[in-house]
């Protein structure tokens, strides 16, 4: 490490700060990104992930993956395999330190056999709902349990004999004896192993116990030599407990500290992993990686950058207690990412024809369109222009109001990189009225780059009907109504406020032919549309779009306000 201070940015580094000065932990920093592999990692989780890998680099320290594994019953390999992908895009590494809770089953369940020696722990048979009601309240300290004064021996006999499989699931527990009388009810003898046939996805069917959380997770950092156990501020009336765990099971000074953080909620966003999964199995979304959820595996496929999200990371920083984050500073992030490094394109999501009545039956231009001006070396590319073509239909009013600057009968605008055209004539269905074709002259003197000075206020984007491609584009927009954080809605009421919107699918699109077989997950700016990018489901000549953001930054306009 470098013998030179480090200037602390946030409480972390400043505890971390100490422990170097003080020599606490040798000058080691060793963190661990923890995540249980019951579900998809989200944004809330990228927070995470960016703090305990980037501190481990600040410090030239360590970051290990651990998989606390502990609870059969709701884990999968799948999960594991994403968790392991995600953390990757994101562009951390772990070398060779992935490890998981179960790699020390057999240690943990030593360590209890030591708290039953010492009489630090004991086998109760009271049922889980008796055990919140001898726990008490906030306000009214806890009853001991009948089976609280086993004798080491029993306990120990019991332990085994649970370990053995000679007790039905939920029968009996193992708990820490520590005292029912705590203001904090996390340590009012806390249940410490459950009996639970359930097939583990590594350790099979040797095992019918398995520890809580709250007991492996502290045992697990000890034994990795982790020296800043770093979670949410949820944990935070948890930290009694793992310190009790640790001095009991016999690790001393040097032992790792938790610190807790707030943990990110995030406007319009569901950010409950328990309520994620609710969406994905009863179908309200078609799975983890939706475009429209917030697991990294959803905004990987919609089109978001790992720069971006580490980018909005850093921005967000680490704060000692909750607060919301307006999704706006997400979409701004990603915003300000693609702006420099996304092609420019032309789409017409809602295609209306338009047949320029003087141009050439059979002729065909190749105009030349900027890749990306924001980066002049991005070079350019052709584009064909021929005598029909396609604008939006928004980009037509019949009557329009006043400083409607687009296109309507009699009036003149410019369609990107080509010329100025003028609507002469407005063709309508016969039957429902509906318009379906605008008939134009144009002006051949007004070729873009060409050095004539007349100019129009609206400029169109627009794509030639010979020669454009088609497809789908699907637009994204916020999961949720209701813009204040989800985890104030009770139970499963938060599906009250799921937007009916949140996907619209338009099938008729038409995009220009640069974008003919299009890689999926490339990235395009659709002029005067928003940032795009290509879906998985792009197969076989068939191209589809998602709408990754809007170009309308409300974040940056707020800051500039």
């Amino acid at each position: 490490m470098s013998a030179n201070p480090v200037v602390p940015t946030n409480f972390i580094q400043e505890i971390i700060n100490e422990d170097l000065k003080n020599n606490t932990y040798g000058g080691r920093v060793h963190t661990r990104f923890p995540p249980e592999p019951n579900g998809y990692l989200h944004i809330g989780h990228a927070k995470s992930i960016c703090l305990n890998f980037g501190l481990a680099k600040k410090y030239g320290g360590l970051c290990n993956l651990r998989f606390d594994d502990t609870n059969p019953s709701k884990e999968e390999v799948e999960y594991v395999q994403s968790i392991i992908n995600d953390v990757k895009w994101l562009g951390f590494d772990w070398d060779d330190r992935m490890f998981y809770a179960s790699d020390y089953f057999d240690q943990l369940y030593e360590f209890a056999l030591k708290l039953i020696r010492d009489g630090k722990a004991y086998v109760c048979d009271l049922s889980p709902q008796e055990i919140r009601e001898y726990r008490g309240t906030l306000t009214q300290p806890g009853k001991e349990s009948p089976y609280r004064n086993r004798s080491v021996e029993e306990n120990l006999d019991l332990f085994q004999r649970m370990k053995a499989g000679e007790f039905p699931d939920g029968s009996r527990v193992l708990r820490a004896k520590i005292d029912m009388a705590s203001p904090n009810l996390n340590m009012r003898d806390p249940v410490l192993y459950r009996i639970m046939r359930a097939t583990h996805h590594r350790t099979g069917d040797k095992w019918c116990i398995y520890p809580m959380y709250d007991y492996a997770h502290p045992l697990s950092d000890a034994l990795e030599g982790i020296t800043h156990s770093i979670c949410t501020l949820e944990f935070e009336d948890h930290r009694p407990l793992y310190d009790w765990v640790l001095e009991a099971c016999g690790f001393g000074p040097g032992r790792p500290k938790q610190i807790e953080f707030a943990r990110l909620n995030l406007t319009n966003t569901v950010m409950s992993k328990r309520k994620l999964r609710l969406l994905v199995e009863k179908g309200y979304v078609s799975g983890w990686d939706d475009p429209r959820m917030p697991t990294i595996s959803g905004l990987r496929r919609r089109g978001y950058t790992p720069e971006a999200i580490r980018d909005f990371c850093d921005r967000i920083g680490v704060a000692k207690s909750n607060s919301t984050v307006d999704i706006a500073l997400l979409e701004h992030c990603i915003r300000e990412d693609l702006n420099t490094r996304a092609q420019r394109a032309m789409a017409v999501l809602r295609p209306l024809k338009v047949v320029i009545e003087n141009y050439p039956e059979d002729q065909v231009e190749e105009l030349v369109a900027e890749n990306n001006p924001e980066v002049p070396e991005a070079g350019t590319r052709k584009i064909p222009f021929s005598r029909v073509i396609y604008i939006e239909q928004d980009d037509f009013m019949e009557n329009p109001p006043k400083k409607f600057f687009r296109l309507s009968p009699g009036q003149e605008v410019r369609l990107k990189y080509a010329y100025i055209i003028k609507c002469e004539r407005v063709v309508k269905d016969e039957q429902t009225g509906e318009i379906i074709e605008l008939r134009c002259t144009y002006d051949p003197e007004t070729r873009s780059g060409a050095g004539v000075s007349r100019k129009v206020k609206g400029t169109l984007h627009w794509v030639s009907a010979a020669h454009a491609v088609p497809a789908e584009v699907r637009l994204y927009d916020y999961l949720l109504l209701d813009d204040k954080e989800e985890e104030e809605t009770e139970g499963d009421d938060f599906l009250a406020k799921l937007n009916p919107a949140s996907l619209v699918t338009l099938t008729n699109c038409l995009v220009e032919p640069s974008l003919a077989g299009a890689a999926p997950g490339s990235r395009y700016q659709f002029l005067r549309q928003g940032y795009f990018c290509v879906d998985p489901d792009s197969a076989n000549g068939k191209l589809v779009f998602n709408r990754i953001v809007g170009l309308r930054d409300s974040w940056a306009k707020l800051q500039k306000e």
